[in-house]
């Protein structure tokens, strides 16, 4: 099994350095991943730091894919995305946030949880979630985890899907499940993972929540009062998008 970790970036050449050292000492060990970069639009000077870090690590760990640096800023789905869309050799797809919130070691354990699940049966994606079950360990600022669990309310309710955490920055999905609902995926910004969740479950692909630690790195770009407008916005949006049915509760673990 061949992976695929896209890490997109807005401005992070500076929060990536620590985060990329402890993924390329790690996931060598684990073996057949893949690390991809992608500048979302930062602009020259920072695509050419944040270029410049991922040669540096590219030189001594050649599991490390060459910067892909987006023309504009499209959002985090859309970097995603376009990462996932620019090779084809890999199997399966994942996406990490550049904070390193998920650490490299949790990202390992979930690939190992993948490569040891059954794959002659549906197909199955696997979304980290920040749960505090099965020993993991979350430390997240109060308030950012208040409005989480309102926008995760809000998301199980209007769509009917009975999952605990869909924004933890950090998936895994089959290349041919995503190849077949990449037409459908409308939502770029901070909503997508919404937006691919429901496009994986009409697609006949199970959801399974990977308990993961989580911990709270500063310098996030998300304004909870600002963009809370914009994530009601989106799950009312999904809604319509997607005629979500209350009898269609299947395909969350």
């Amino acid at each position: 099994m061949n992976l695929l970790l896209v890490i997109p970036c807005f401005r992070e050449s500076t929060r990536l350095r620590p985060f990329l050292s402890d993924l390329c000492r790690v996931l060598g060990d684990v073996g057949g991943v893949s690390i991809l970069v992608v500048d979302d639009g930062s602009g020259e000077e920072e695509a050419g730091k944040l270029r410049a870090l991922v040669d540096e690590y590219r030189s001594a760990h050649p599991f490390v894919r060459p910067m892909l640096a987006l023309p504009q800023n499209v959002g985090k789905g859309g970097t995603v995305y376009a990462g996932w869309s620019a090779h084809q050799g890999e199997q399966w797809l994942a996406f990490a946030d550049a904070d390193g919130a998920v650490s490299a070691s949790e990202i390992a354990r979930l690939v190992t949880a993948v490569r040891s699940a059954r794959q002659d049966v549906a197909p199955h994606a696997w979304f980290a979630s920040r749960v505090k079950m099965l020993g993991r360990n979350v430390h997240r600022l109060f308030h950012r985890h208040l409005v989480g669990r309102i926008y995760a309310t809000l998301v199980s309710e209007l769509l009917h899907v009975p999952v605990y955490d869909t924004q933890c920055g950090c998936k895994v999905v089959p290349r041919r499940v995503f190849e077949s609902v990449r037409d459908r995926l409308t939502l770029m910004g901070f909503a997508f993972d919404v937006d691919l969740m429901m496009a994986l479950r009409h697609a006949g692909c199970d959801i399974s929540e990977f308990p993961v630690d989580w911990s709270e790195i500063p310098g996030g770009k998300i304004h909870l009062f600002r963009d809370s407008w914009r994530m009601f916005r989106d799950v009312y949006l999904l809604r319509k998008k997607w005629h979500a049915d209350p009898g269609s509760l299947y395909g969350v673990e």
